[in-house]
């Protein structure tokens, strides 16, 4: 099997794609779409996600320290795109895509109460990497639509049909292929 060589360049996809609520001092709301996101710390629980300086919601995010991320989903498909190519600088985001600002519990950003799961997150540190700077985050509370949960109190994410981007396109997650520790785990006998 033969592989081509490429200049580096960032190729980890698929991606999760994340709307992330904010609001000003004046507290005008507005929300960008980002891929650049992740899982960073267990204990305490933290996430980064990576912005381009010259985006509208910068330095919204740099004066406030915090935003909610929200998770989204093939019904969220369109108003993830249009978040993520239009600008808060032009646009009301939430009332052009008739997206429900809902109050967060911990921070003044909106929670977007069409995702089924949504972070409030304070930033602990700004790090200028290059084209973008990562806004290293700490989770301070997490709201689960109560409609994915079941008798147990478990979320199932997966019936709210999250999607994922990749190389420019959203994508449905596909079928369930096991679970963690599956490969090592006794056939019942």
């Amino acid at each position: 099997m033969a592989k081509e060589i490429w200049k580096p360049g960032n190729m980890l996809y698929p991606l999760p794609v994340v709307m992330v609520s904010m609001a000003d001092r004046e507290g005008k709301y507005n929300i960008i779409t980002l891929a650049w996101v992740g899982t960073v710390c267990t204990n305490p629980p933290m996430v980064s996600i990576s912005v381009r300086p010259e985006r509208y919601s910068y330095p919204i995010l740099k004066e406030t320290g915090e935003f909610v991320i929200n998770l989204t989903t093939k019904a969220l498909a369109f108003a993830t795109d249009y978040c993520g190519v239009k600008s808060g600088r032009d646009v009301d985001k939430f009332k052009e895509m008739g997206l429900t600002p809902m109050p967060a519990s911990l921070v003044k950003a909106p929670l977007i109460a069409q995702s089924p799961l949504s972070l409030e997150c304070k930033v602990k540190q700004i790090m200028p990497l290059g084209s973008h700077d990562m806004f290293l985050a700490e989770i301070i509370a997490v709201h689960a639509d109560d409609n994915f949960m079941d008798e147990q109190q478990k979320f199932h994410l997966e019936k709210a049909e999250p999607i994922v981007y990749s190389h420019g396109a959203y994508l449905t997650c596909g079928e369930q292929l096991g679970t963690f520790g599956f490969s090592v785990r006794k056939s019942p006998s």
